[in-house]
C-alpha cells in the first residue's frame, strides 16, 4: 500500500532528538528558542513563539487580541474544524464566508460579512496556496471598514482596525512576490503536525509581524507567560542561581513546545528547501499526466505572485457527484493507493449543522469538496510509486465515469 503522508525519519533527525535526550533538558529550552529563531529568520518576520499546536496558537491569538462573547470572527467555510473551533472556544461567533475555485477565501464574501461585531478575518492557504493577502490587508485598512470596527480591549483600540490572522497550517515557504508566508500579513500560525511538510509531531508557530506602534518582542513576551500558565519565568530561566522564585500574573495556558520536538524542527527546518523542491517535483508529474485528461481539474498552485508550499495535490474530477467520486476513491484503494480528501466544510459537521449553518448557502465550496482528491505527496515517494498513483486514478475514474 503506497501510503498518503508518512514523516521522514532519517538519522540526522533521530541523532538531533538523541541529543536533546542525552542533554539533560527534554522541555521547552535552548532548542525552541534556537527554532523560534531560525523561523523567524526563514521566513522575515519579527518574531515567532513556537507551541504544542497549531490550534493553540490561533486561540492564544484571539485572546490576546481581547476576542469573546458577543464578538465575530470570518473564516473560510471551507477547512478543517480547528480554525472555527478556537472562535467557539472564545465564546465569539464564527462567521462562514464562501471560498473561490481556488479553495480559498473569497475577498468579496469578506467584505459582504463585515460588521460592527467583526474582530478578526481568519483567511486559511489551503493545500498550502497563499490567499491574498494584499488585497486582505487593504481591504481592513480603508476607511469605511475601519470606521466599522468597535475596539472592546486596549489592544483593539491600539491596532484600530480588524486584525488579519492567517492560518497558515498548510503554508510554511510560500510566498508572494517573494515573501514568504509568516511575513505576509499581522500574524500567521503555522502547524507541525505529523502530516504537514515540516513536522514535530504534533507542534505549531506564532509569527508575529504586527506593525507599528506594536513591539513583537514585546508581545512575544506576553505570549510566552501567556502560554506557559501566566508564569513570568519559564523552566529554563528558573534554572539560573537566585532566578527560583516567580510570579503568575493571569490564569493563562499550557502550550509550549519542547526541545523534543524543537530538535526535529531544527532538522526539518535546515532541509527544508530540499523538502519543497522534491514535493514540487511530484506536483509537476502530477500535472503533466492529469492534464492530458478532459476529466481532470488541475489545482492552482503558482501564478505569477503566488507560490504554494506544495502541502496538498487537492485533484478534482470534472462532472461527478459526491457519490461518484467517492466510489473513484474506493476504487484507488483497491489499486492499493492511499488518497484523502480536504475538507468536509464546516456545514457539513453535525456541531456547526446543530447551530444552524446550512451547507446549501455555499454551493462553491461544496462544489469543490464533492469532485476533490487529495493525492500523496511526501519526501520518500519514488518515481515508480508516483506513476503506480497515476495509473490508480486514471484506471479508477475511467471505471466509474464509463460504469
Amino acid at each position: 500500500m503506497i501510503p498518503f503522508s508518512p514523516p521522514k525519519i532519517y538519522q540526522e533527525l533521530i541523532d538531533e532528538v538523541v541529543d536533546t535526550l542525552k542533554s539533560g533538558w527534554i522541555t521547552t529550552g535552548p532548542k525552541t528558542k534556537q527554532f523560534e529563531k531560525d523561523l523567524s529568520a526563514y521566513n522575515g518576520n519579527p518574531n515567532t513563539l513556537c507551541l504544542n499546536s497549531a490550534t493553540a496558537g490561533l486561540e492564544i491569538i484571539l485572546r490576546w487580541f481581547g476576542v469573546s462573547e458577543g464578538d465575530e470572527v470570518i473564516i473560510p467555510v471551507y477547512t478543517y474544524c480547528a480554525t472555527a473551533n478556537t472562535v467557539v472556544h472564545c465564546g465569539a461567533k464564527p462567521v462562514f464566508v464562501e471560498v473561490g475555485k481556488d479553495f480559498n477565501i473569497n475577498l468579496a464574501s469578506i467584505e459582504a460579512a463585515i460588521t460592527e461585531n467583526t474582530k478578526v478575518i481568519m483567511p486559511v492557504d489551503f493545500a498550502g496556496f497563499p490567499c491574498d493577502y494584499e488585497s486582505i490587508n487593504a481591504l481592513v485598512k480603508t476607511d469605511e471598514i475601519k470606521a466599522k470596527f468597535k475596539g472592546n480591549t486596549a489592544v483593539q483600540n491600539q491596532l484600530g482596525r480588524i486584525l488579519v490572522l492567517s492560518d497558515a497550517a498548510h503554508s510554511l515557504g510560500a510566498s508572494i512576490n517573494c515573501a514568504r508566508t509568516g511575513s505576509l500579513t499581522d500574524v500567521s500560525v503555522f502547524s507541525f503536525h505529523a502530516v504537514k511538510n515540516l513536522t514535530t509531531s504534533e507542534g505549531g508557530a506564532v509569527a508575529l509581524n504586527l506593525p507599528a506602534p506594536f513591539n513583537n518582542q514585546e508581545i512575544y513576551n506576553k505570549l510566552c507567560t501567556k502560554t506557559l500558565h501566566g508564569q513570568n519565568k519559564d523552566a529554563l530561566a528558573k534554572t539560573k542561581r537566585g532566578a527560583w522564585r516567580y510570579d503568575v500574573v493571569e490564569a493563562g495556558y499550557k502550550a509550549n513546545m519542547t526541545d523534543i520536538q524543537a530538535s526535529m524542527g531544527l532538522v526539518e527546518l535546515k532541509h527544508y528547501d530540499e523538502t519543497l523542491a522534491k514535493r514540487k517535483a511530484i506536483f509537476e508529474a502530477y500535472t503533466a499526466a492529469f492534464t492530458k485528461e478532459t476529466w481532470a481539474e488541475i489545482p492552482v498552485y503558482h501564478t505569477a505572485t503566488h507560490n504554494t508550499s506544495y502541502h496538498l495535490y487537492p485533484l478534482r474530477i470534472k462532472g461527478v457527484t459526491e457519490e461518484e467520486r467517492d466510489l473513484i476513491i474506493d476504487k484507488i484503494f483497491e489499486k492499493e493507493v492511499s488518497v484523502n480528501v480536504h475538507f468536509q466544510p464546516l456545514p457539513m459537521l453535525s456541531f456547526y449543522k446543530n447551530l444552524g449553518y446550512k451547507i446549501d448557502d455555499y454551493p462553491v465550496a461544496f462544489d469543490n469538496y464533492s469532485r476533490e482528491i487529495s493525492l500523496p505527496v511526501y519526501f520518500d515517494l519514488s518515481d515508480e510509486a508516483v506513476n503506480t498513483v497515476i495509473s490508480a486514478v486514471k484506471t479508477a475514474v475511467e471505471d466509474v465515469m464509463n460504469g
